[in-house]
C-alpha cells in the first residue's frame, strides 16, 4: 500500500527536475501550466506598456520640457536604450548564477515601480512647469540641478528595473511547462509566439493612446498611467507566488568557463581520445558541477575537450567517479562542463547574423516615421501621426503568429515524412525571418521612389502606402525573434537560460549601434557639393531609397552567411531526467 502511495506521487511530479517554493519537487496538477503562464503574459502586457509609456515619448520629453535639442535628446536616449540593454545582461546573471528567475523578476520588478513613481512624482512637481507646458506650443521653464538629478535617476531606475526584468520574465513562464512532458512540451514552444504577442499588444497602448496624450503635453496623465500598470502587472506576478515551478540557480558560469579553458591548456600536450568514450563524466543523470542535466559529448573544438581528459594524476585516485570531492577542477572538468562552453561558442555566428535584422527592426521607430513624416498624413481633417503607423506592426504580429501556429506550422508537421517531427525548426523560421525582412526593405525602398516621384511634381503621397513595409516587419517579428527566442531557450544549458534570452535583447542593442553606425558612413560618403547625403533634413532632396536598398543588400549577404553557420551548427543533446536524450534536432535549413 505505501508503494503506491509513493509511486501515485512520483507521477504527480513534473519530469524537469522543477521544485515549487518550498523546494519540494513540483506537483504537475497543482503547479505551473496555463494558470501560472497566463499571469506571466498579463505580467508582460502591463510591465510593457508602462515600459513604453515612458520609452516612446522620452525624446519629446527631453526637447520640450527638459529644454534639450534634437542631437542632444536622440544622443540620450539611445544611451537610455543601450543601458536597458546592458542591464539585461546583469539581470541574466544574477539570475542564473545566485537568485533565480523569480526571486529576480520580483527585485528588479519592484526597482521599475519605484523608477516609474519617482518620474510621475518629480514631473509633477518639478518638471512640468508651468502647467500646460510640454506640448508643441508652449516649451517649459529652466529646472534646478536637483530636478534634473530626481529626472535622471528615476529613468535609470526604470532603465535598470525593466532591463534586469525582461530577460528573466520569457524564461520564467517557459518554466512552468515540463518539456518533458509530451503535451506541456507543446504549450511550452507555444508559449513563446503568445509572450511576443503580449509584448506587443502592451506596446500597441503605449503608442497610441499614452502616446496622444503626450503629445498633448498630459505628460503627469501618461507618466501615472505607466505607473500604475507597472503596480498591476507587479501584484498580478506575486500573486501567482503558489502556483508557479522553480528551477534553482546553479552557480556563477564564468568560473565554470575559466575553468575549461585553464584545464585545456594544463593538458595542451594531452592528447584526447578519438571519440570521447574516455573522457571524464560522473555517474548519474545530473552534472556533479551545478545539478544540470548532462550534455551528451559532441564532436568540434576539440582543444576543449582536452580539460576532461583523464591524466596520470586522476587515474591514481582510487576512483576518480567516487571521488569527485578530490578532483580539481582547474585541471579535470566533466564532459558537461566542456559541452556548456561548446554550446556557448556555437550559439554566438548565430546570434551575430541576427544583429543585421535588428538594423531593419530599427527602422520603424525612426527612418519609417521620418519617412512617414514627408507623405500626406491627413483623411480629410483628420491627422495621423507617423508613428502610429507601427500599429499595423503590432497587428500583423497577431495575424502572423495565428496563422503559423494554427495554419503553417501543423502544414508543414504533416508533410514531414518523420514520425513526431514538429513543424518548421527555429533555425529554419529565422532564415524565413530575414527573408522576409529583405522584403520589407524593399517595399520600403520603392515606397521612396514613387513618394520621390510625386514631391517632384509637388504631389504628397499617402500615408497609407507605407502599410505593406510595416505588415512585413510584423511578420518577420514572428519568425526571427519568436523562433529567437524558442532557440536560445532550448540550446543553452540548464544554468544559462536567462542569459539566452539576454542574448536576444543584445542583438536587438547593437542593432540599433549598428542602424546608427550605418547612418553615419551613409551621409559621410553621399554627402558632398551636389547632393546634401542620402538620408538630409530635408528627404525630398535626398535618396532614403538607396538606404533601405542598400540594407536589403546587406540583410542577403547575411542570409548567405547565416545560412552557412546554421548548416554548421549542432543542436545540443541532454540526457533526459526521464532516460534518453533530449533537445536534439536535425538542423536542416532547406527554407
Amino acid at each position: 500500500m505505501g508503494k503506491e502511495i509513493v509511486k501515485k506521487k512520483k507521477e504527480e511530479c513534473t519530469l524537469d527536475g522543477s521544485v515549487d517554493r518550498h523546494g519540494s519537487p513540483s506537483v504537475r496538477s497543482s503547479s505551473g501550466n496555463w494558470f501560472a503562464a497566463i499571469l506571466i503574459l498579463v505580467n508582460q502586457g502591463f510591465a510593457t506598456l508602462a515600459f513604453f509609456g515612458v520609452g516612446v515619448n522620452l525624446v519629446l520629453f527631453l526637447t520640450r520640457v527638459m529644454g534639450q535639442d534634437n542631437a542632444e535628446a536622440a544622443n540620450n536616449v539611445s544611451k537610455w536604450t543601450g543601458t536597458v540593454y546592458i542591464f539585461s545582461l546583469l539581470g541574466a546573471f544574477l539570475s542564473d548564477s545566485y537568485w533565480g528567475r523569480y526571486k529576480t523578476c520580483a527585485i528588479f520588478q519592484s526597482i521599475f515601480v519605484v523608477g516609474l513613481v519617482s518620474l510621475s512624482v518629480s514631473s509633477y512637481i518639478f518638471l512640468v512647469r508651468p502647467n500646460g507646458c510640454g506640448d508643441e506650443h508652449v516649451a517649459c521653464g529652466s529646472h534646478s540641478k536637483f530636478a534634473v538629478l530626481i529626472f535622471y535617476v528615476s529613468i535609470y531606475l526604470i532603465a535598470l528595473g525593466n532591463g534586469g526584468y525582461q530577460p528573466n520574465i520569457a524564461t520564467f513562464g517557459a518554466d512552468q511547462f515540463d518539456e518533458d512532458h509530451p503535451k506541456e512540451g507543446i504549450a511550452k514552444v507555444a508559449f513563446f509566439s503568445y509572450f511576443y504577442l503580449a509584448l506587443n499588444l502592451g506596446s500597441l497602448f503605449s503608442n497610441t493612446i499614452l502616446g496622444y496624450f503626450q503629445d498633448k503635453g498630459m505628460w503627469g496623465l501618461g507618466f501615472w498611467a505607466s505607473a500604475g500598470s507597472a503596480v498591476v502587472a507587479l501584484v498580478l506576478f506575486l500573486v501567482g507566488t503558489p502556483k508557479y515551478r522553480h528551477f534553482a540557480p546553479q552557480g556563477n558560469p564564468l568560473s565554470r568557463f575559466s575553468q575549461v579553458l585553464v584545464a585545456a591548456v594544463r593538458n595542451w600536450t594531452v592528447k584526447t581520445p578519438p571519440n570521447g568514450e574516455e573522457l571524464y563524466e560522473v555517474y548519474g543523470k545530473e552534472s556533479s558541477t551545478n545539478g544540470e542535466r548532462k550534455i551528451l559529448h559532441t564532436n568540434g573544438f576539440k582543444f576543449l575537450d582536452k580539460a576532461a581528459v583523464i591524466t596520470s594524476k586522476e587515474e591514481n585516485l582510487n576512483n576518480v567517479n567516487d571521488d569527485v570531492q578530490d578532483i580539481d577542477p582547474w585541471r579535470l572538468c566533466t564532459v558537461t562542463q566542456v559541452e556548456e562552453v561548446k554550446c556557448i561558442l556555437r550559439l554566438l555566428p548565430i546570434w551575430l547574423c541576427t544583429i543585421l535584422y535588428s538594423v531593419i527592426f530599427t527602422q520603424m521607430a525612426s527612418l519609417f516615421v521620418e519617412q512617414g513624416a514627408v507623405m500626406k498624413t491627413t483623411v480629410s481633417t483628420f491627422h495621423i501621426p507617423p508613428a502610429s503607423m507601427s500599429s499595423f506592426d503590432i497587428l500583423s504580429v497577431a495575424t502572423f503568429i495565428f496563422i503559423y501556429r494554427r495554419v503553417l506550422d501543423p502544414l508543414v508537421a504533416r508533410f514531414k515524412k518523420s514520425s513526431g517531427s514538429k513543424g518548421l525548426t527555429e533555425l529554419q523560421r529565422m532564415g524565413i525571418g530575414l527573408i522576409i525582412a529583405i522584403m520589407a526593405m524593399i517595399a520600403a525602398g520603392t515606397v521612396e521612389l514613387f513618394r520621390l516621384q510625386y514631391a517632384k511634381n509637388s504631389g504628397s503621397l499617402s500615408i497609407f502606402w507605407q502599410i505593406p513595409q510595416y505588415v512585413l516587419i510584423g511578420a518577420s517579428e514572428v519568425f526571427m525573434y519568436v523562433g529567437q527566442l524558442e532557440f536560445f531557450n532550448d540550446q543553452t544549458p540548464d544554468g544559462l537560460k536567462s542569459f539566452g534570452s539576454a542574448l536576444c535583447m543584445t542583438s536587438i542593442s547593437l542593432g540599433n549601434y549598428v542602424s546608427s553606425l550605418l547612418v553615419t558612413i551613409v551621409m559621410r560618403f553621399s554627402k558632398n557639393e551636389k547632393m546634401p547625403g542620402w538620408i538630409p533634413g530635408n528627404l525630398n532632396k535626398g535618396h532614403l531609397d538607396r538606404f533601405f536598398f542598400l540594407l536589403a543588400a546587406l540583410t542577403a549577404a547575411d542570409f548567405i552567411v547565416y545560412l552557412i553557420c546554421a548548416k554548421w551548427y549542432k543542436y545540443i543533446k541532454v540526457e533526459g531526467r526521464n532516460g534518453g536524450t533530449n533537445r536534439g534536432e536535425d538542423n536542416d535549413l532547406r527554407v
